[in-house]
């Protein structure tokens, strides 16, 4: 079972036909996920956000490997490629992007796309955010107000990757869940929905401490949590790592890499908080498939790997309950930034600490970047044609490990196209050949023929083993 992101501006840039013709011939395919936009190019002074994302800009060295408009790098705005149904959204904080000219003039591309791979036995879901609405792409969006995440002593983080809202905040959830029915509503045919970051993602040291907002302290409240005793806890081990971490901690942190694990999730009661906040999301949008009679369709979740998902309150067993599959996400070229983004923050306010210590301090918690540096100045985010500082053993590991904590739905390994083909094609194998034969690709923007070839070698090569 192979599936692939592949975002509608590419439908509109290759054509539906022969975009799903070379998918075909090249690799068997039997999924895609797109999401409900059109695009147009637009300068940046005019507004336009860059394709590729930027990842805070640390990925600026990323350049798109399938042109797009026959471009590497593109300047782009969306629209709707429906127009919403107002009334879901009547008395909500956020309300949906208007349709415009394009929407009109091309909308009716993703009909087509849905009709075209359909017919050929290939399922079609689409891709939203949980948390950044209006929730077509993360470029666009994002929350305002008391629905913006905070530290526990109430400021906002100084750095953010995600742009998600508060995953509490009842002004999020209320827009998810009316964006959900919206789009099974306009496209009945859909197989399902697939949401990302549906947790607290922890891109920088400081996204780790998140979010003590006031929709986190009601929901804290009401279902039994000691809200101002957690944030006091929290709010001492966020000050410990900014203030008091010395030498002598990295070394016990070598020793006994899961403690610090532990010490960044605070407590067990902080710990069962952000899980249960996690549960709730889910759970309500489950409930909106549901409610306009999508009860056959599927809702799959992606989510960070282990140990990361102890940190972004992601519960692979509990959370198997409510979906129907799950999307283990490894995009191994943010990893080593992630690592860079936690370094940055740490060695600057601990000026003394070892910087080779704290790269085996993280290399040996995280299990994410191999081999380990002399020093933490060396983890950065890799270049296009750099193989990924990776562990195919900890590849395979990670993804045995999520599979044995979600007895309930299965588990997709989803692999990031971004790097060498050869690179591409060993991470791909790595947890292909755990996962049960399962395996998704973000995203076509970095998949080329040639990498599409090999993605079909990994897969069939499987099937006659």
């Amino acid at each position: 079972m192979l599936g692939i992101t592949v975002f509608p501006e590419y439908i509109q840039s290759e054509g539906v036909e022969p975009l799903l013709d070379n998918l075909m011939n090249r690799a068997p395919v039997s999924a895609v996920s797109i999401s409900p936009y059109i695009m147009r190019e637009c300068p940046a002074d005019q507004g336009g956000h860059r394709e590729p994302p930027a990842d805070a800009d640390k990925g600026l060295t990323r350049l798109l490997e399938r042109p797009l408009w026959g471009k590497k790098e593109v300047w782009i705005k969306t629209a709707p490629s429906f127009e919403p149904n107002l009334e879901l959204y009547q008395r909500l904080r956020y309300q949906p992007s208007k349709g415009d000219a394009s929407t009109k003039k091309e909308g009716h591309i993703i009909d087509q796309f849905i009709e075209a791979a359909q017919s050929r036995r290939i399922k079609v879901y689409f891709q939203i955010q949980s948390a950044i609405p209006p929730g077509y792409r993360v470029q666009f969006g994002g929350p305002i107000g008391d629905d913006i995440s905070l530290l526990p002593d109430g400021s906002r983080p100084e750095n953010c990757l995600d742009n998600n809202g508060s995953i509490a905040s009842p002004h999020i959830l209320g827009y998810g869940e009316a964006l959900i029915k919206d789009l099974i509503q306009q496209y009945p045919k859909i197989d399902g929905v697939r949401i990302d970051w549906p947790e607290f993602p922890p891109y920088f040291f400081e996204s780790i401490f998140t979010d003590f907002g006031p929709h986190v302290e009601s929901f804290a409240k009401e279902h039994g949590f000691d809200f101002q005793s957690i944030r006091e806890s929290s709010d001492s081990q966020y000050r410990f790592f900014l203030q008091a971490l010395n030498n002598d901690h990295l070394k016990e942190y070598v020793k006994t890499p899961e403690k610090l694990i532990t010490d960044l999730q605070v407590s067990p009661d902080r710990a069962r908080l952000k899980s249960q906040i996690v549960t709730n999301l889910l759970l309500r949008y489950r409930n909106a498939l549901d409610s306009v009679g999508g009860n056959e369709k599927e809702l799959i979740p992606s989510a960070f790997p282990i140990p990361w998902n102890r940190l972004s309150g992601f519960d692979y067993q509990s959370n198997g309950e409510i979906a129907n599959a799950i999307s283990c996400k490894y995009y191994t070229m943010h990893w080593p930034m992630m690592l860079k983004n936690y370094t940055e923050t740490l060695t600057r306010n601990n000026p003394g600490l070892s910087k080779s210590l704290l790269a085996k301090c993280l290399c040996a918690a995280f299990d994410a970047v191999s081999p380990t540096p002399e020093s933490s100045d060396s983890f950065h985010y890799p270049e296009p044609e750099e193989n990924h500082p990776v562990s195919t053993v900890a590849l395979g590991k990670k993804q045995v490990q999520v599979e044995a904590e979600s007895t309930n739905a299965p588990i997709w390994p989803i692999t990031h196209s971004y790097g060498p083909c050869n690179d591409f094609a060993k991470r791909a194998k790595a947890v292909f050949s755990v996962s049960k034969k399962r395996l998704w690709i973000n995203r076509y923007a970095y998949l080329t023929d040639e990498k599409l070839d090999a993605l079909g070698e990994v897969v069939r090569s499987s099937e006659v083993e």
